[in-house]
């Protein structure tokens, strides 16, 4: 299927995407939370016909539209990357993949850029009612666009509704409900979009204690505050219901990811899971004999609740999945990464012998390597695989990704409660460590987000697509020179670009709201 591919060419693929999806999804959950916050405010404008939720609503979308603008930029150019970067990745899952992205493109992204011209010059020109459905339309239509996205990324995660077609040598869906409709997808789209709202209200809370700390505006500040703070605590308590869900389906579907976010290389019954912990840096092997952990603090047995929702349950390790061996849940025993290996490559020969036979139109030899291939597809990506320590993701990086998403998830509820307190209890326009706190928060809301996808996207490498197609066989055939020219084009205009959108906000946060 694929000729010899330079692994510096593979990294500098890799690196290039990454350094796109990092800096599109600085823009993403902003537009996102801030979307549902002017929606929310503007509605209370349409209730009370009060001025001041106008002007409020008005200030946020100007924000809303900076931001929303360079995002999609950014978004063009991560999905013009499959075709350029990723080829065989694009030809192998093409008709599956491809459909969420049109659906995306051509209905939520119309819908958003129908209803963001009418929210953002429509105020006198059409009535409330249709002005505040356009407000809420174009925030609906971000987040169906995400729906698709996620549902996109979740297929790569876990591959569904599908078949693999060896006369046509790529994999065709035939349950587009599969897809659309899968539980890692549903989960995916609801913790995702959560993440955005979070940031969205920490953005507009720590904006606002700015204004409380230059004593300006101070009756619009306060009241951005409580509505965002409300608004980012019920996604805080929501987003960590959800991310419980998304370690269900890791250990459901992804086992080597969910040892990863653990640095958890022996399985046992009763797993604990790691509270707070240093990994051994000495570590390099899964069987090198070595220490995994300098410390450790364990919260017992909950890791066996997390991902198999029984206290007792035994929970494969790093070394079970390489080496097989143990009992799975439905009572067969697990192969080794060799084994599979092996049939993944039986698969890949299969797959040859019966392009041969249809080539020379041999349907008995076609029928039997058919056979074998079924037999033997849903190993093909393992064929690839040429060391099993290629199948342990980097385990340093997802476990501390991991815990950074974690502790900050259960900091953001702690600040939304204080701040609601001190809203609701004390003057917040003078409590001045607060202001402070809200704007050093600002960054770390960042900060989770791109933890979070960290954790998604390298806990299960080596695959492009879960056990189907690892990156090495997902790759174009490039000069690797042209990757790197492209690579640090992307990364002075994405910065230009941040940079630009940064002063164009700051600009616009200082000329404060409209009169």
């Amino acid at each position: 299927m694929l000729e010899h591919i330079d692994t510096s060419l593979i990294d500098w693929s890799r690196a290039q995407f990454a350094l796109t999806a990092i800096y599109h999804w600085i823009f993403v959950p902003l537009t996102l939370g801030l979307a549902v916050i002017m929606g929310i405010m503007e509605t209370m404008y349409y209730k009370t016909g009060d001025e001041r939720w106008k002007r409020t609503t008005k200030f946020w979308m100007k924000l809303f539209g900076i931001n929303f603008a360079v995002g999609i930029a950014t978004g063009l150019i991560l999905e013009f990357e499959f075709g350029t970067n990723w080829s065989n990745y694009s030809w192998f899952v093409g008709d599956i993949f491809g459909a969420p992205l049109a659906i995306e493109g051509i209905v939520a992204f119309f819908m958003e850029a129908t209803f963001v011209a009418v929210m953002f010059f429509g105020w006198e020109k059409v009535s409330k009612r249709f002005h505040l459905a356009s407000t809420w339309l174009t925030g609906l239509g971000a987040t169906i666009s995400a729906w698709w996205i996620l549902v996109a990324n979740a297929w790569m995660q876990n591959p569904v509704g599908m078949e693999f077609n060896p006369a046509a040598g790529r994999n065709e869906m035939v349950d587009f409900a599969a897809v659309a409709l899968s539980p890692m997808a549903v989960n995916k789209f609801f913790h995702t979009v959560l993440s955005g709202w979070i940031l969205g209200a920490i953005f507009v809370v720590g904006i606002s204690c700015w204004f409380l700390m230059k004593n300006r505006d101070k009756q619009f500040a306060l009241s951005s505050i409580k509505i965002a703070a409300w608004v980012g605590l019920v996604s805080a308590l929501l987003s960590a219901w959800t991310g419980d869900g998304s370690g269900y389906q890791v250990a459901q579907k992804q086992p080597m990811k969910l040892a990863a976010m653990e640095g958890y290389y022996e399985g046992q019954q009763g797993a604990g899971l790691v509270a707070v912990g240093m990994l051994n840096p000495e570590k390099k092997s899964y069987n090198d004999g070595v220490a995994p952990f300098l410390f450790k603090i364990e919260l017992p047995k909950m890791l066996s609740l997390l991902a198999e929702r029984k206290t007792d349950a035994f929970v494969p390790g790093i070394t079970d999945l390489i080496e097989g061996g143990y009992q799975q849940a439905d009572g067969t025993m697990a192969l080794s990464a060799k084994e599979k290996i092996e049939r993944g490559k039986t698969a890949i020969a299969a797959f040859g012998a019966y392009r041969t036979a249809m080539k020379a139109g041999n349907k008995a030899d076609m029928e039997a390597a058919g056979q074998v291939l079924k037999e033997n597809i849903a190993y093909f990506g393992y064929g690839y695989i040429k060391d099993v320590n290629e199948l342990v993701p980097n385990v340093p990086l997802t476990f501390y990704a991991f815990r950074v998403m974690v502790m900050l998830g259960g900091y953001f509820i702690l600040f939304f409660v204080v701040l609601l307190v001190l809203s609701y209890k004390k003057d917040l326009s003078k409590t001045k460590w607060m202001h402070w706190v809200a704007l050093l928060t600002i960054p770390l809301g960042y900060l989770a987000g791109q933890a979070g996808w960290i954790v998604a996207e390298c806990g299960r490498q080596p695959w492009a697509i879960q056990d189907m197609l690892p990156v090495n066989a997902a790759i174009s055939k490039l000069n690797v020179g042209s990757v790197q020219t492209t690579f640090f084009i992307f990364l002075l205009l994405f910065s230009v670009m941040l940079i630009a959108e940064i002063g164009i906000m700051l600009r616009e946060i200082r000329k404060g709201v409209e009169k």
